[in-house]
């Protein structure tokens, strides 16, 4: 088709009618829309990022000094830039474990119960990398007596039974029996699971006597090349799925 003259005597073209350039400014905005989003999740990702660095600097398992001002600052943005992404404190708290978990290669929701071994080591491989220590001291001398005891008796019941175990691996079953043990499970029993103090010893027990039973059967702490053939396939299930999500499979 040709151009049309109008009343002034001017012409148009049909491929260039008020349609086409409310299409045209469309997809500028579109265009612009995006970018913008881009520029948001930059600036989300660097907020996490300034906090999970600040999170790994910190003495204490203890975030009430973590705040919006210093993750801000950290960042090289405003608070309340901040804020516009993340409208409490709680809520950017909430989001910064979740990037210290997948940091972790840690996704709880997806754990199932042949995970926990899996999930576990990849928790306390993840620790050092944080400025806690990890060591606590106890220093009332009656409390450190106590315990110097229980764990001398745990190495003593644990070596009568694993003559051809290694003095490492002799420790470190010792050292579970002493984990289940401790005040502490109680007090994590008690205090965070809600069991009352006889579920609490009930399920010491059980624990107790599991380890035990592992002692007794002489399946002792296997390093990562030990590990049954069934838990090195899901494990290697598990790192073909992570690894296809961002685009990448592990070697064989």
């Amino acid at each position: 088709m040709g151009a049309r003259s109008t009343a002034n005597g001017s012409t148009t073209n049909p491929s260039t009618t008020t349609k086409d350039k409310v299409v045209h400014t469309g997809g500028r905005r579109r265009y612009e829309s995006q970018v913008r989003r881009a520029q948001s999740a930059e600036t989300r990702e660097r907020i996490l990022v300034a906090g999970s660095e600040l999170a790994h600097r910190a003495g204490r398992w203890d975030w009430s000094d973590l705040t919006t001002r210093r993750i801000a600052e950290q960042a090289g943005v405003s608070e309340r830039t901040v804020y516009r992404h993340f409208s409490t404190e709680r809520q950017l708290h909430e989001a910064l474990m979740r990037r210290l978990e997948h940091e972790a290669g840690i996704s709880y929701e997806q754990v199932r119960i042949d995970d926990v071994p899996e999930a576990a080591s990849r928790l306390f491989a993840s620790l050092p990398s944080f400025g806690v220590p990890p060591i606590f001291v106890q220093r009332d001398p009656t409390f450190v007596a106590s315990d110097d005891r229980r764990r001398e008796a745990l190495v003593r019941s644990v070596s009568e039974l694993t003559h051809t175990w290694s003095e490492r691996e002799r420790h470190m079953a010792a050292a579970m029996l002493d984990v289940v043990w401790t005040p502490f499970s109680y007090e994590r029993l008690v205090g965070n699971w809600g069991l009352d103090a006889a579920e609490a010893a009930r399920a010491v027990t059980w624990a107790i006597d599991a380890l035990i039973a592992a002692v007794r059967d002489g399946r002792r702490p296997s390093s990562e090349d030990e590990r049954s053939p069934k838990r090195k396939r899901k494990s290697r299930a598990r790192q073909v799925q992570e690894g296809r999500a961002h685009g990448v499979v592990p070697k064989r």
